[in-house]
């Protein structure tokens, strides 16, 4: 009997259960009879200019980097800068100690005099031989004249003929002495130009405009003449900024970019977005990553950019003027394909449409391009699409132009 009377309770718990769900549903049914309305947040349809951009992510770079080396060996006397400063080209960043090479450099001055004076004595004793053999070959000349005529004697004809003989020699060995001389005077010479260029280098001086980094050496440290490395400037201003974008597309770059350079948009840190241009195409794609690098120039007055860092890139191709826009959260997956839900009349619409393609302004929402299925002004559930059903009455949470501002654009338009 205990059996059949928890049989027979059970009948009766399900039946009212039945019974109540029923009456719940009836009662839901004309609770959204009555005008339960669904509380909902929409926004309105607008217009846009709607870029195409190709994202990626890009390594800030110096557009110039200079090593700058010691050139000769010697003590370190000062160090001319400061360490993270700004330094012009041509400015004084090192000096090197000169003692050594200065006194060379007077020796050789001492040894450049005393072979000028060599040589011009080697000019005037050869003038003077030239003069006696002109003398001696216009003796030899009459003497050769008169023995002919027998008024001196052969004897006499053959010394005068030797006497004018050991006059050209002697000039020619002349000659030889003052070419040496000169040439040791340029040696002399080359030697001193040397010295000079290397008391020159005593002066190191900044080879680009750009930012010092990190003296390597201090004052009073021995340096070497195999090319120290003294300090490294990076040029900043302006500034590269280098990043990769897949293969495919390519051909669409090359073809934008030819026509005038393609503005490069690059965010960091929350910062407001810095805007340059595309420089620099690679001759090659990565085989093994399917990309290609690209380089852009940003003018980087403030020196905010800073080389080493990692940032946000964006890659305009286009603008596509007068495009309807939608926050992409509103846009739903059904069976047949993508919808939305409008607000018609106090009343929910659902709404097939065609997504162009997104567009992710920077820290906005995602916006969905709408190809159609809705028309600027519309007003387009964003929140509470869960609860509606078509035709179900609704009831706004927000002011729908005040959301609209929230679409971010800056040339937009809705209908009234």
């Amino acid at each position: 009997m205990s059996l059949m009377s928890n049989s027979g309770l059970i009948l009766l718990l399900a039946g009212m259960s039945l019974a109540l769900t029923s009456c719940s549903r009836v009662s839901a049914k004309t609770n959204v009879d009555k005008g339960d309305d669904v509380p909902v947040r929409a926004v309105q349809a607008i217009t846009l200019d709607v870029p195409v951009d190709i994202s990626a992510v890009g390594t800030v770079e110096p557009t110039d980097t200079v090593e700058v080396k010691s050139r000769i060996a010697g003590q370190v006397e000062r160090v001319a800068f400061r360490e993270g400063q700004t330094v012009t080209k041509g400015q004084l960043l090192f000096t090197i100690d000169r003692d050594a090479l200065e006194r060379q450099a007077a020796e050789q001055r001492a040894e450049l005099t005393r072979d000028a004076a060599l040589e011009e004595q080697a000019r005037a004793v050869a003038a003077r031989d030239a003069a006696s053999r002109r003398q001696s070959e216009s003796e030899a000349e009459t003497a050769v004249q008169l023995g002919k005529l027998g008024v001196i004697s052969g004897q006499r004809v053959d010394q005068l003929v030797t006497a004018r003989d050991a006059a050209s020699a002697g000039v020619h060995s002349d000659q030889a002495s003052v070419e040496a001389a000169a040439a040791s005077r340029k040696a002399d010479e080359a030697r001193l130009s040397e010295t000079q260029l290397q008391l020159s280098f005593t002066h190191v001086v900044a080879p680009i405009t750009g930012r010092a980094g990190a003296a390597m050496v201090k004052g009073g440290n021995i340096v070497g003449d195999s090319g120290t490395k003294l300090v490294t400037l990076l040029q900043i201003t302006p500034i590269d900024v280098t990043f990769s974008i897949p293969e495919q597309v390519l051909p669409e770059i090359q073809r934008l970019n030819a026509r005038g350079p393609l503005t490069v948009e690059v965010t960091y840190g929350g910062n407001s977005p810095r805007e340059g241009h595309l420089a620099f195409i690679d001759n090659a794609v990565d085989s093994t990553t399917g990309t290609i690098r690209l380089k852009a120039v940003f003018p980087n007055a403030d020196g905010a950019l800073w080389p080493g860092e990692f940032v946000h890139v964006r890659l305009r191709l286009r603008i596509d003027p007068s495009r309807t826009v939608i926050p992409n959260a509103s846009v739903q997956d059904g069976i047949n394909g993508k919808f939305i839900w409008l607000v018609r009349s106090g009343r929910a619409a659902m709404t097939p449409v065609t997504v162009m393609r997104t567009y992710d302004p920077e820290n906005e929402p995602v916006l969905a391009v709408i190809g159609n299925g809705v028309r600027p002004g519309d007003l387009v559930v964003t929140e509470g699409q869960l609860r509606l059903a078509a035709g179900a009455p609704v009831s706004l949470m927000n002011s729908p132009r005040g959301a609209a501002s929230q679409v971010p654009g800056g040339n937009s338009t809705s209908a009234p």
